[in-house]
C-alpha cells in the first residue's frame, strides 16, 4: 500500500512536465492574485488540494465569483463562475503560450476581463507567459502521481498543525516556489528579509518574513536538489540550528539549500510513511523553536483527534 499511496516520482523522468506544470499553476495563480486582497504573507495567492487536483478557491471579480481547478484525473482546467456557466481546457502537452492564450481566451468568453503581471516569479529565466513556446511537455501519469503524494502530504500536514496553538499558516500550495507548506510563528517580530529571490520583489519577500517562522513542506525537486524531499527551515536561522538531531534516519542538513531535508524516497520506502514525515516535521520544529528560545509551554498543545475539542486549561 505504501506504493500505491507514495508512488515513484523520480525527479529527472518528469522534469519537463514539472517545469510546465509549474509554469502553468503560475499563470492561473497570478489571476488570483490580481484580484484578491492582499493577506499576511501573500496567503491570498496560494492554490489548495482537492479530491482532483488544484483550486484557487473562490476569487471576486467585482460582485461576480470566479474558480479555476486543475484536475489531474480527467486532466483538464475547469473555469466556472457563480452563474453557472464554465468553461474547460485541456491539459495536454502545449507550450505555456498556447495555455495561457487558452485560458484568456475562457475568461473572454466568461466576461471576465482580467490582466495579470504576465511573467513567472521566483524563477531565474523569467519567460512572458505568453511568448513561452520553450515549456510544452505535460505527462500525464507523472503529474497525476504528483497530485496523489501531495494529497497525502496535505493530510499529515494538517494533522501537524493541530498540535500548535500560536499563529500558523494553512496548508496551501505555493506557485511561486511549487511547493506544499505549512508555516508556524513564534510571535515575534524577524530582522529584515536580505530578498534577492528571482523575479519577485523585495517587498513581496519580507512582507511573508515579516516575524520569526519555522516553515515545513514537500516539494518534487530542482535548484540545488534533484530529487523531491520534504524540507523544514527557520527564518532567522538560529546559529546552532543546523547541528540539531532531527529523525528520522536519512534527514540531514543541506548546506546549499540552507535547511534540513528528507528525501522523499526514504518515506516512500519506510515501514511507516505517515510516521516518517511526522518525526521530522516535529525534530525539526523542535530544533528551530528550541535554538530560538520560542515560548513552546505557551505555543503548544496536542494533537488533535476527530470530534474531540481541545481540553482549555482552567484560567
Amino acid at each position: 500500500m505504501n506504493h500505491e499511496s507514495w508512488p515513484e516520482l523520480p525527479y529527472a523522468a518528469w522534469q519537463d512536465t514539472c517545469t510546465t506544470l509549474h509554469l502553468w499553476t503560475q499563470v492561473v495563480g497570478q489571476i488570483r492574485v490580481a484580484q484578491t486582497p492582499w493577506l499576511c504573507h501573500s496567503w491570498h495567492t496560494t492554490l489548495h488540494l482537492t479530491a482532483r487536483g488544484l483550486t484557487t478557491t473562490p476569487i471576486p471579480c467585482g460582485e461576480r465569483t470566479l474558480q479555476i481547478d486543475f484536475d489531474f484525473i480527467d486532466h483538464a482546467l475547469r473555469i466556472v463562475v457563480d452563474s453557472g456557466a464554465s468553461r474547460s481546457v485541456k491539459l495536454v502537452p502545449q507550450s505555456v503560450a498556447a495555455f495561457h492564450a487558452a485560458l484568456f481566451a475562457a475568461l473572454g468568453g466568461l466576461g471576465l476581463d482580467i490582466t495579470i503581471h504576465g511573467r513567472p516569479n521566483e524563477v531565474v529565466d523569467a519567460i512572458p507567459f505568453r511568448e513561452d513556446t520553450l515549456h510544452a511537455s505535460y505527462d500525464a501519469e507523472y503529474a497525476q502521481r504528483f497530485w496523489r503524494i501531495l494529497l497525502q502530504v496535505d493530510r499529515i500536514l494538517k494533522r501537524f498543525r493541530t498540535s500548535f496553538l500560536g499563529k500558523s499558516s494553512p496548508v496551501h500550495f505555493f506557485w511561486g516556489s511549487f511547493d506544499l507548506a505549512v508555516t508556524r510563528f513564534s510571535g515575534r517580530l524577524a530582522p529584515l528579509h536580505p530578498g534577492g529571490i528571482p523575479n519577485l520583489p523585495d517587498e513581496v519577500t519580507r512582507e511573508a518574513y515579516s516575524h520569526e517562522v519555522s516553515s515545513a513542506g514537500f516539494w518534487p525537486g530542482g535548484g540545488p536538489v534533484d530529487y523531491a524531499a520534504f524540507y523544514s527551515y527557520a527564518y532567522p536561522t538560529p546559529e546552532t540550528f543546523r547541528n540539531q538531531p532531527v529523525r528520522p534516519e536519512g534527514a540531514f542538513f543541506h548546506e546549499g539549500a540552507g535547511e534540513f531535508l528528507l528525501p522523499y524516497d526514504v518515506v516512500r520506502n519506510a515501514d511507516d510513511p505517515d510516521r516518517a514525515v511526522q518525526d521530522f516535521l516535529q525534530s525539526t520544529y523542535v530544533a528551530a523553536a528550541n535554538t530560538a528560545a520560542w515560548d513552546r509551554t505557551a505555543l503548544e498543545c496536542g494533537i488533535g483527534v476527530p470530534r474531540v475539542p481541545r481540553p482549555v486549561p482552567p484560567a
